[in-house]
């Protein structure tokens, strides 16, 4: 992969060696992995330190399976795993050059974050935020940098997935654009760009046909292990809408749809009551251990 970028528009150097990133869940240790092993030197912050304890040993196990591959060798694994270092709070992150935002899928929270990150930050730092439906025109004006903030929404799992979806806000300039384009592409991802509406281009497709298919199930028309075997093998899909609902997350298909609904206005982004039901009980799908399948055993075994 490319190292860390440098990138001269007209007057303006956007010199972008350190990255820090918000959130040690599964999408927030993806980045870290492959930022790292692209040459940036990476912080990573959470405020739960038994979370970023567990993100590190992931990041180990997956390069550790990717030198087992051939697909790095022992010594870019080494030399990743030495660029990231953790923290529970913003300090760390005080000569960022970046900071890519990756917690949990709600704006309250990530408006909180923001507001506090912001006086951590040197004043020419650049903001990225992870969501994979929030108005990135709304998030940047909770920022002192709107002009500085972009959408850069990765696909899970970030080591495996090539695609990264980058959206302009309103008041996003054009350094920060191709600065944070040329990171994207220095992580080996190729980026889509899309404009700044509910949900963008991948989810703006894709939740809906979630949702159908838990409509589908919610009336009766196919048992999830009937819904999941049709899509697979009838239009060719590598993983059923009902298994990979369980993968994104009930509570972010939710979150997903209630965007879509709330921002469009249009009744055919309703969220099937059905998935409004799991996401009350729990029922999270694979991070919960049940959702549309039962996770308990050594075989996932559909619940409906």
């Amino acid at each position: 992969m490319n190292g860390p970028v440098t990138i001269k528009n007209d007057s303006t150097m956007v010199d972008i060696k350190e990255i820090g990133i918000i959130g040690a869940g599964q999408m927030g240790s993806g980045i870290a992995h492959v930022a790292s092993l692209a040459g940036y030197t990476v912080k990573m912050i959470d405020i739960d330190q038994g979370q970023l304890t567990k993100a590190v040993a992931t990041i180990q196990r997956n390069m550790d399976r990717q030198v087992n591959r051939e697909k790095i060798s022992a010594g870019d694994r080494d030399a990743a795993m030495g660029r990231i270092t953790t923290g529970t709070d913003y300090g760390p992150l005080s000569n960022a050059d970046l900071v890519i935002e990756a917690a949990t899928e709600n704006e309250e929270t990530k408006r909180k974050i923001f507001q506090a990150l912001c006086p951590t930050l040197r004043p020419d730092a650049l903001i990225a935020t992870n969501t994979s439906s929030i108005s990135i025109t709304r998030l940047a004006s909770t920022t002192d940098r709107p002009h500085k903030f972009i959408g850069l929404h990765f696909m899970n799992p970030v080591p495996v997935m090539d695609l990264v979806e980058l959206i302009r806000g309103i008041a996003t300039d054009v350094p920060t654009f191709e600065a944070v384009k040329a990171v994207a592409v220095a992580l080996g991802k190729t980026p889509a760009v899309s404009e700044d509406f509910p949900a963008f281009i991948v989810n703006r497709i894709l939740l809906p046909m979630v949702n159908e298919a838990i409509y589908t199930l919610y009336e009766g028309v196919g048992s999830v292990e009937a819904i999941d075997t049709s899509m697979k093998l009838g239009a060719r899909h590598p993983m059923g809408p009902l298994e990979l609902a369980d993968f994104i997350g009930l509570d972010t298909c939710l979150a997903i749809m209630q965007v879509l609904y709330e921002g469009l206005a249009d009744s055919k982004y309703r969220p099937c009551p059905l998935l409004v039901k799991y996401v009350e009980a729990g029922w999270l799908g694979k991070k919960s251990g049940r959702g549309f399948y039962d996770y308990s055993g050594e075989t996932p075994v559909p619940t409906r």
